[in-house]
């Protein structure tokens, strides 16, 4: 990691910045609130903003980003930002045209990053998750090389939520002249990812991870019995043993397996708290009590995709 900018390299020779801002809003709150907590992690430090089509905020994240050009805090340079090809794009003939729809929400001319959401194609229309009759999903199959090579097209080539198998596809594509720089997946002290984060390291890919605090309890993706990450008491005794907050702990601990974290919340203190992750640094024995967390438990299964060819979670890793 790069201290003086908090970034990493990627393989391709750009920089990411190592913790980012997430911009999905929970349904039950207005999107427009994305604006205003976008502005506030902006002032607080945040440099790297994640969000997705399907979120539907990027409008509104857009207009933060350029209020804050405009006044001076920072300029398109200083902005690292990701966005998503949602699974109804994966034909490679729309991938242009999502991804254009994208920037013209954002008011940007470019993103830096630009993902695959899911490796797992749905039949393209104007619904985001297509249904039958009996409100079973509408899968679709796509050719994921296909898919991949358009994205890389058209300025960015990345992954997101892909395991071993279909990195793997990617990398022994014939021909490939770009590989994947890193790969997106829910990864937390209940799920470390540590064979899927060795893969990665051993090819150099970074891994960027979601849900790095347990994720918040988005309704229909989240079991709402699952344990509350930030609740484990070897959390909470190791936050006493470092001054700090066991959601610091939790983001720093990622933060030193060389993985890029993204986080999220809806209160302004805790955004601005999030950027202390930085000022201390966790023990070698304490790194690995906090590896002995680990419970290969994901908080969002994706279950609503189960029976797709590409479903990622089958494998072990």
């Amino acid at each position: 990691m790069n201290s003086k900018c908090h970034c990493v390299e990627l393989n391709d020779g750009h920089f990411i910045p190592v913790l980012g801002f997430g911009t999905a809003i929970p349904s039950e709150f207005p999107k427009s609130k994305a604006k205003k907590l976008t502005k506030i992690a902006i002032d607080a430090g945040f440099r790297h903003f994640d969000s997705a089509s399907v979120y539907n905020t990027e409008d509104h994240v857009g207009e933060a980003i350029k209020s804050k050009f405009a006044d001076g805090t920072v300029r398109r340079k200083d902005i690292f930002y990701t966005s998503k090809l949602w699974c109804t794009s994966h034909h490679p003939e729309l991938v242009r045209s999502s991804l254009e729809q994208s920037l013209k929400k954002l008011q940007l001319d470019f993103v830096d990053l630009y993902l695959i959401h899911y490796p797992m194609a749905l039949k393209p229309g104007k619904e985001n998750f297509p249904v039958d009759e009996h409100g079973k999903l509408l899968f679709d199959i796509v050719d994921l090389c296909a898919t991949w090579e358009r994205c890389r097209t058209n300025q960015v080539h990345r992954g997101s939520n892909f395991n071993r198998r279909q990195l793997e596809k990617i990398l022994n594509k014939p021909g490939l002249k770009h590989k994947p720089v890193c790969n997106q997946v829910e990864c937390h002290l209940y799920l470390n990812q540590m064979k899927l984060l060795d893969f990665c390291k051993s090819k150099d890919i970074v891994l960027v991870a979601y849900g790095v605090l347990g994720t918040q309890r988005y309704g229909g993706w989240v079991d709402q019995n699952s344990p509350v990450l930030l609740d484990e008491p070897v959390l909470s005794s190791m936050a006493k043993k470092y001054s700090q907050t066991p959601a610091l702990i939790a983001l720093r601990y990622q933060l030193q397996r060389g993985i890029v974290v993204l986080n999220t919340s809806l209160k302004e203190e805790r955004i601005k708290e999030n950027m202390q992750v930085f000022e201390f640094q966790l023990s070698s024995e304490d790194m690995k009590v906090l590896d002995g967390l680990n419970r290969n438990m994901r908080y969002i299964s994706g279950n609503i995709f189960e029976g797709h060819p590409n479903f990622p979670f089958s494998d072990e890793y």
